[in-house]
C-alpha cells in the first residue's frame, strides 16, 4: 500500500488533482459500462418483444385453433325449467325432442337406531367404543352407473385413540364414493349416493365393517335398508333410480340427470308429460369474438414490432454515466434516457424477418380448403394505409355471413393441417412463425431464467463485465502510482524546506 501525503509541503490540493487525472483515465471504462447498460437495454426489449409474441401466439391457441371456439351454438329450448342443452362437441347444428319419464335419484340409508355417541368430537375411546374390527369398506355406484369392485372401493383402517367420529365421517366424506351425515337431534347416521342411478339387481352402496354395523346400527347395502321401515312406517334406505327418457321417441334410460347424446349434453330438471323441443343454430357472437380477439392481439403485435423497427435512434445520446447524473435534475435523466433508449432493435433482422413471414402467412390462399381460402372471402383484410404494416381489419357483415353459412369452413381456413405450408391453416401458419422468431430472439437475448453464456447477449455482457474489473484493477494501480510520484514530490520539497531552513539558521547565527 503506497503512503499517501497530501500537499501539506508544496501547498497544492492533491486529492483534487488525482481525481482529475483519474476522470481522464476513467473514460475508457466509462465507454465500456456505456456499451453493458445498452446491451442491456436492447436485451430486455428484445424479450419485451419475445412476450408479445408468446402473447399472440397463446391468443391463436386458446381462440382460433380450437374447434370447440367454432362449435359455439345457440339453443333454443322449448322447456328450459324441465331441460337445459348444450352443445359440447357437435360440429353440426342439431334439434329434436326429449320427453323426461323418470328423474335419476340417489340411493340412500339410514341407521336403524338411534346411536350411543354422546359426543361426536371425542375419540372412539374416549367414548369406551371397541371394535371387532378396525377396518371399514365402501363401495358406491360410479359415474357410469356400474358398482365400484372390491379394487376401487374405498378402505380406512380406524384409529380409536386418534379418531373421532366426526374425523371419520370427514374421511368418508372426502374419499369414497357417499356422503355421510350425522344428525344430533335423531342421533342417527345418513348415507347417500355421490352418484345418482341404478345398478341392475345390485345395491348401489355396500358397506362393511364391524364400525357400520355395530356402532353405526347401519346396514350393509342399501337393499336391505331399503326393506326395513321405522316406527313412522318410513323407508330406512331408498334404491338407487335411473333418468328415464325419450329422444326422439325412443324410451331409454341414463344413471344420471346429465348425459350426452351426440355431442349434445342434456340436463334433465323435471318430469314432463309432454316432449320437449330443442334446436342449435352457430353462436355467431361468440365465434366472432373469438376473431376479434385475435385480429387485435395480431395487430398489437404488428403495430408494436414495427414500432421498434422503425424507432428512430439517437446516436449523441449515449447512456449517461453515474457523475452524469449527478449533474443533472431527475427530469432531465428521465428525458435524456428516453431518448438514449430509443432505436434499440432499430431494423432488426430478426423482428422484420417476423413481421414478413406473418404478412405472407396471413395474405397466401391455403389450397385444399372446402369452401374459404382466403381471409378476404371471411371479411377480414389488410388495411390500406401501407405505413401501417400490414394491420387487418374485419368487415363484420360479411364475417357473420360466412360464420352462418359454416362455421367449420372458418375454422379449416385457420387450422387446416397439411404437409407444406401452402397447404395449412393460415393459424397453423402463423403459430410456425413465432415459434421461429421466438426460438431466433430466445438465442440472441435469452429468457428472464436464463444464464449469460446461454445466449450471444449474454456472452457480450459477460465480456464487458470482464473488461470493467480488468479496467477496474488498471485504474487502481494507475491511481497508486499518481498518488506515489505525488508523495515522492512532497518528500523531495519538504525535504528541500528542512535543508533551507538549516542553512538560513545557520547564517543567521
Amino acid at each position: 500500500m503506497v503512503l499517501r501525503i497530501g500537499g501539506l509541503a508544496s501547498g497544492m490540493d492533491i486529492d483534487t488533482l488525482v481525481e482529475q487525472l483519474m476522470t481522464a483515465e476513467r473514460v475508457p471504462l466509462d465507454k465500456i459500462n456505456q456499451k453493458k447498460t445498452y446491451t442491456e437495454w436492447q436485451r430486455d426489449d428484445y424479450r419485451e418483444m419475445n412476450s408479445l409474441l408468446l402473447d399472440l401466439d397463446n391468443t391463436i391457441f386458446n381462440g382460433i385453433s380450437r374447434q370447440a371456439s367454432f362449435i359455439k351454438k345457440t339453443v333454443a329450448v322449448s322447456n328450459s325449467d324441465a331441460l337445459s342443452v348444450k352443445n359440447v362437441n357437435s360440429t353440426i347444428d342439431f334439434s329434436g325432442s326429449l320427453k323426461i319419464n323418470q328423474l335419476a335419484t340417489a340411493a340412500t340409508m339410514q341407521s336403524n337406531t338411534a346411536i350411543d355417541i354422546s359426543d361426536s368430537s371425542k375419540t372412539l375411546s374416549e367414548l369406551g367404543i371397541s371394535l371387532g374390527s378396525n377396518t371399514i369398506t365402501i363401495q358406491a355406484i360410479k359415474k357410469d352407473g356400474t358398482l365400484q369392485t372390491e379394487t376401487e372401493a374405498f378402505s380406512y383402517t380406524i384409529d380409536p385413540s386418534k379418531d373421532t367420529l366426526n374425523s371419520i365421517i370427514a374421511t368418508i366424506n372426502k374419499s369414497s364414493g357417499v356422503t355421510a351425515f350425522y344428525d344430533s337431534v335423531s342421533k342417527k347416521i345418513a348415507i347417500s349416493a355421490n352418484n345418482t342411478g341404478d345398478v341392475a339387481e345390485t345395491p348401489e352402496i355396500v358397506l362393511s365393517g364391524d364400525f357400520f354395523t355395530n356402532t353405526l346400527k347401519l346396514d350393509s347395502t342399501n337393499i336391505e335398508a331399503a326393506n326395513k321401515k321405522d316406527i313412522n312406517g318410513i323407508p330406512l334406505g331408498a334404491l338407487g333410480q335411473n333418468a328415464e327418457i325419450t329422444f326422439n321417441g325412443l324410451t331409454t334410460s341414463r344413471p344420471s340427470n346429465t348425459f350426452t347424446i351426440n355431442g349434445v349434453e342434456f340436463t334433465a330438471k323435471k318430469v314432463t308429460t309432454e316432449a320437449i323441443t330443442f334446436s342449435s343454430t352457430p353462436d355467431v357472437d361468440g365465434i366472432v369474438d373469438t376473431i376479434k380477439q385475435f385480429v387485435n392481439k395480431y395487430n398489437e403485435a404488428i403495430e408494436k414490432m414495427r414500432g421498434k423497427t422503425t424507432e428512430k435512434k439517437y446516436r449523441d445520446y449515449t447512456p449517461l454515466t453515474d457523475a452524469q447524473k449527478k449533474e443533472m435534475s431527475e427530469d432531465e435523466v428521465e428525458k435524456w434516457e428516453k431518448l438514449a433508449k430509443s432505436g434499440t432493435l432499430y431494423n432488426d433482422s430478426i423482428l422484420n424477418s417476423a413481421l414478413t413471414k406473418m404478412r405472407t402467412n396471413i395474405s397466401s390462399p391455403v389450397t385444399g380448403t372446402s369452401t374459404y381460402s382466403q381471409l378476404s372471402q371471411i371479411g377480414i383484410s389488410t388495411t390500406s394505409n401501407y405505413l401501417e404494416g400490414g394491420k387487418l381489419t374485419i368487415d363484420e357483415d360479411k364475417l357473420r355471413a360466412a360464420i352462418s353459412a359454416d362455421p367449420n369452413a372458418v375454422y379449416e381456413l385457420f387450422q387446416k393441417d397439411g404437409a407444406t405450408s401452402s397447404e395449412q391453416g393460415i393459424a397453423r401458419r402463423l403459430r410456425s412463425s413465432l415459434k421461429t422468431a421466438m426460438a431466433d430472439i430466445t438465442a440472441k437475448a435469452g429468457k428472464s431464467t436464463s444464464i449469460n453464456n446461454t445466449f450471444s447477449l449474454g456472452r457480450a455482457l459477460n465480456d464487458y463485465a470482464s473488461q470493467i474489473t480488468r479496467f477496474e484493477d488498471k485504474l487502481k494501480m494507475v491511481e497508486s502510482r499518481y498518488w506515489a510520484r505525488f508523495t515522492a514530490m512532497e518528500t523531495a520539497i519538504n525535504k528541500a524546506n528542512s535543508q533551507s531552513t538549516y542553512l538560513t539558521n545557520m547564517f543567521s547565527s
